[in-house]
């Protein structure tokens, strides 16, 4: 399989980034609701905003993807009018470079809930970076923040991996990830197990 990015992947990785600026756009509202003082109940759901680019890598399986999604998933949530403005972009870059970070420390070679969990994990810490410079965590009490980082570290393992992950097998079901992404040795071999 070839590594660089072709047409195709790019307009792919778009199009998915385009549908996740969408639904970025409507979580803040989700995100908002779940905001309850004091629990961070809303950290748990901040993982979302991380999806775009565990998606895209787990369907085109190819260096770069997960940074052009989450970047062109953020500027489409901006573009949308989100609450969060220009930093929603910012966050976006930050959040696609570290989960891009995580996919090439596996060799773009592991297409895996764990692995696409991991990217979220570190796409949450990237964030926390941001979060810490605006003061929102400087505010806060010890247990609280602990509270806030674990209940972000654990949704956003769980919505970027293994919900990510059965999105993307669910697409597999259709045959819809085989116009990006050919058959596979494996695949052969299963049609051979029949």
């Amino acid at each position: 399989m070839k590594k660089g990015l072709k047409l195709t992947d790019i307009l792919v990785t778009v199009v998915i980034a385009v549908v996740f600026g969408i639904v970025y756009r409507i979580w803040g509202d989700v995100y908002n609701l779940a905001a309850v003082p004091g629990i961070q109940l809303e950290q748990f759901v901040y993982g979302m905003w991380f999806m775009a680019s565990s998606v895209a890598f787990l369907i085109i399986r190819k260096p770069g993807v997960a940074f052009l999604a989450e970047v062109a998933a953020s500027l489409t949530e901006m573009l949308l009018g989100s609450q969060y403005s220009v930093s929603s972009l910012t966050y976006g870059l930050a959040q696609g470079l570290c989960a891009e970070l995580v996919f090439a420390a596996f060799g773009y070679k592991r297409y895996t809930a764990a692995v696409a969990g991991l990217a979220g994990v570190a796409s949450g810490a990237g964030v926390l970076v941001f979060d810490y410079f605006k003061s929102y965590l400087t505010v806060l009490q010890p247990w609280n923040l602990s509270l806030y980082i674990v209940l972000r570290f654990i949704g956003s393992f769980l919505i970027t991996g293994p919900l990510a992950y059965a999105l993307v097998k669910a697409l597999e079901k259709t045959g819809v990830t085989q116009l990006v992404r050919p058959a596979s040795l494996d695949d052969y071999k299963a049609l051979d197990r029949k």
